[in-house]
């Protein structure tokens, strides 16, 4: 009894001496009722602003004026003495520290990379690996936004993170249950660059930084810097994944299969990046719910959450103009909207009038040839549809839609009374919804159907022939996917799904003196059924899949097995595998004779598993990763076959020019990537080598180097905050030039019955001289209100203005038919642009 009476004496003066310790808080209401009897003062202030703070009681024995210095000292609120009588109380010019620590809302640990920006403002941070941050100097008033992928972004402010007692706020995020992985690297050569644990990368518009020689977060310009994608013309209509052709992309809008990429044919994205949030990049180890793309996957996705407010933007630069407008109808209810179009029709800018040279270099339309009197009338849009609706937390409805446009007019004058008319309009147009569906806590759907439709028509009036050609290439497309998604537990999903496509293609030729028109139709219907099971727990990760595609015209079965692995060996190093079976029933045919006014030479046309293979690409590739210290170091060597390309599908500029033939490529290579990223810059530098050989078996010789073999490829780049407002960028890209092929000499043309043709040479045995581009751009952003946020910047593409050839062939010269002439086709000369943008 007595060791117990002494236990409860300890237990009691352990407990007095702790609430001794914790001196109590009292709510700043009441200690203002307290001062105002106490002195005989009156407060003025706004109720909301100091309903929620407690802090500890003032010393009853402090002067008025050293009562207000504590309360300043305390609390993020401005105490002022108006008189000796009144005293008002602010907060909207009072700034102060902020700290946090972010964490997961159901597993509660935290989330290192998650990024922390102060809207309205350049300052921003990411979260350490202990998922703590820290910003200095926040206005009491400012928006501090807290995002991570995967999950739903939150929103503070600033003094909801004030804190009496030095402690900093736990914010808890919830997941938002995307269809994308953990994030690994979530600064990657730029803000809004990610790497994803599955070793694709994510482009995130809305946090983009600055690229070198951008004004505008182009989407396929700026996955240009990754190693392994390239274009060989500089165009973005020819983006080049491992030495593949840009047909063999799978591009996605909103689950829309898009047949067309680029404005100004090829030198400008053809997808707002102000709608499109996050693009995600992948180059192998796809899952298995997609097929088609057997270079790559380049899936666009728009904004998919209802906000609170209206948001939007506007800019302009020198080529054209933009809107777009988030509009929260109710609060399950959102409609997004965007447009741009070019400015080319109001003004003619330098920027437009150099990609209006490097466009129709090599074409009927010259800009070049000023002896004819010619007039031209070129411009472009696009615009963008989304509606957002919530049934409720498990049950979500989205409808979007798409329309891009070309279109140009050209008219020249031969003489005084005749006058060549030619038009060419190029279009995408798609249609597509989802339902999204959380059934229980571990099982939930996702069902997507669209539908998809390109044109390209081209009407050429040859005065000289009387005679009126018109082409026209269309491209039909519906589909329709069931995806179902089970989970057994946070480490280990399973997904199983189904996919039905019908594709009909229409291409179309007709000639007004002498009468000729052809016509062809096919159509091809496609079903897929597909399964993958995904673990990622802590240091491994890996997703097994297996697709079953049915092409029932063929009665034909594919089965295309998929890996992706990435294994931690140390706390800094990975080692990754990827690999993928992948099939292809679209190809876009290259026709020089029957083009489309020499600016588009390509078709889209269909398999018929005969003289158009359905394409086949095997790809494995294995590489280490090493990050540490904002270092990040990759290393991936791949081996890539494309089995049942035709030889009309490449372009050749040689003796198989007008052959037809199946054959395939073969691309071994490595690719190489160093990048250091801080809060203040960010430097990199990457190296790609190919080895990228053509083998058509009824040709000779059967292997010899594909068109687009670049052996050696390098980016550079370095980005600089100079101030928290004021950033720098310059990098450029240095490669070998592609290989091309030149006449026998001395025996430069043959004839062929009444035909001449030019006489080459070895298939592509020679390279043209290094490509090399050195780019720049400058950003500088300020506010006209606190909700007003405006970026001003310019860029300059080619700053040495390079003149580089990017393509060389020969036709024969039509004066002498024994000699062949030598057409160079040159990069973008020196170019400048300035964008200025408002977003609210």
């Amino acid at each position: 009894m007595k060791c117990n009476r002494w236990l409860l004496y300890f237990l009691f003066a352990m407990s007095f001496s702790y609430a001794q310790q914790q001196t109590p808080k009292t709510p700043l209401t009441d200690i203002i009722q307290t001062i105002e009897q106490q002195f005989n003062v009156k407060f003025s202030y706004v109720v909301e602003d100091v309903a929620s703070i407690h802090i500890e009681k003032p010393a009853a024995t402090l002067t008025l004026q050293e009562t207000m210095e504590y309360l300043n000292s305390k609390i993020p609120l401005n105490f002022k003495l108006l008189d000796q009588r009144y005293i008002t109380i602010s907060g909207l010019d009072k700034s102060f520290s902020v700290c946090g620590v972010v964490l997961d809302e159901e597993s509660k640990t935290t989330l290192p990379g998650a990024s922390v920006r102060i809207s309205n403002n350049s300052k921003w941070t990411v979260c350490s690996k202990n998922g703590s941050f820290n910003l200095e100097d926040v206005a009491a008033d400012a928006t501090i936004s807290i995002s991570y992928i995967g999950y739903e972004t939150k929103n503070f402010k600033a003094k909801e993170f004030f804190s009496t007692n030095n402690k900093c706020k736990e914010i808890y995020l919830k997941s938002a249950k995307e269809e994308l992985n953990p994030v690994l690297i979530s600064l990657f050569l730029t803000s809004g660059l990610q790497k994803t644990t599955d070793g694709s990368t994510v482009l995130n518009t809305k946090k983009f930084g600055i690229l070198p020689g951008l004004t505008e977060p182009d989407i396929l310009q700026s996955i240009q810097t990754l190693p392994g994608i390239e274009s060989s013309n500089e165009s973005i209509a020819n983006i080049n994944v491992r030495g593949g052709t840009n047909d063999q992309n799978l591009m996605l809008w909103d689950n829309i299969k898009m047949y067309h990429s680029g404005h100004f044919f090829g030198l400008i994205s053809a997808y707002n990046p102000n709608l499109t949030q996050k693009v995600v990049v992948t180059k192998n180890g796809t899952s298995a719910e997609y097929s088609d793309g057997v270079s790559s996957m380049i899936k666009m996705s728009t904004n998919n959450e209802i906000k609170n407010k209206i948001s939007g933007g506007a800019g302009i630069n020198l080529i054209s103009a933009d809107a777009y407008i988030e509009i929260p109808l109710t609060k399950n209810l959102e409609i997004d909207l965007s447009a741009r179009h070019s400015i080319t029709d109001m003004v003619n800018t330098p920027a437009y009038s150099n990609y209006y040279k490097k466009s129709f270099q090599d074409s009927e339309i010259n800009a070049d040839n000023a002896a004819k009197n010619s007039d031209s009338d070129f411009s472009f849009y696009d615009y963008t549809a989304k509606i957002l609706f919530d049934l409720n937390e498990n049950h979500q409805f989205r409808a979007n839609f798409i329309g891009i446009n070309n279109a140009l007019n050209y008219a020249e004058n031969q003489n005084q009374n005749t006058t060549k008319t030619s038009s060419l309009s190029q279009k995408n147009t798609g249609y597509g919804g989802n339902w999204k569906a959380q059934w229980n806590s571990r099982l939930s759907s996702f069902v997507s159907s669209y539908f998809s439709r390109y044109n390209i028509d081209a009407r050429d009036y040859r005065v000289s022939e009387d005679q009126l050609l018109s082409e026209a290439n269309e491209v039909i497309e519906t589909g329709t996917k069931l995806n179902v998604y089970y989970d057994f537990n946070p480490n280990l999903k399973l997904l199983n799904g189904y996919q039905i496509n019908e594709t009909g293609m229409l291409n179309q030729t007709r000639v007004s003196a002498p009468f000729y028109s052809i016509t062809k139709k096919k159509v091809l219907l496609n079903h897929a059924f597909f399964s993958e099971i995904e673990y990622n727990k802590k240091n491994s990760y890996v997703r097994l899949g297996m697709r079953i595609n049915y092409f029932q015209k063929f009665d034909k079965l594919l089965f295309e097995p998929r890996i992706n692995f990435r294994q931690k060996l140390t706390k800094e190093l990975a080692l990754k595998v990827e690999g993928e079976l992948k099939n292809q029933t679209t190809t876009q045919i290259i026709d020089f004779e029957d083009d489309f006014l020499g600016v588009e030479k390509r078709r889209w046309q269909l398999v018929d598993n005969n003289e158009i293979p359905i394409a086949r690409s095997k790809q494995f590739s294995t590489g280490i990763d090493f990050n540490t210290n904002n270092w990040n170091i990759e290393l991936t060597g791949f081996y890539k076959i494309v089995d049942g390309i035709t030889a009309s599908n490449q372009g050749f500029y040689n003796n198989f020019q007008f052959k037809k033939a199946n054959g395939s490529y073969t691309n071994k290579g490595i690719e190489f990537l160093i990048n250091k990223t801080t809060t203040r810059y960010s430097t990199w530098i990457s190296y790609t080598f190919n080895n990228n050989n053509y083998n058509f078996k009824s040709f000779t010789p059967s292997t010899f180097p594909n068109n687009l073999d670049i052996r050696h490829s390098v980016t550079f780049g370095f980005n600089y905050t100079v101030y928290n407002n004021l950033k720098l960028s310059v990098g450029g890209i240095w490669r070998n030039g592609i290989p091309y092929t030149k006449p026998v000499e001395g025996n430069e043309t043959v004839q062929n019955g009444n035909n001449t043709f030019v006489n080459y040479d070895a298939p592509n045995s020679l390279n043209l001289d290094d490509f090399f581009r050195l780019d720049t751009s400058i950003s500088y952003h300020f506010n006209f209100t606190p909700t007003v946020k405006t970026t001003l910047r310019a860029g300059i593409i080619n700053v040495t203005n390079q003149n580089n050839t990017i393509n060389r062939y020969y036709k024969v010269d039509p004066d002498t038919s024994g000699k062949a002439i030598e057409i160079n086709n040159h990069s973008l000369a020196l170019t400048p642009n300035v964008s200025f943008r408002v977003n609210f």
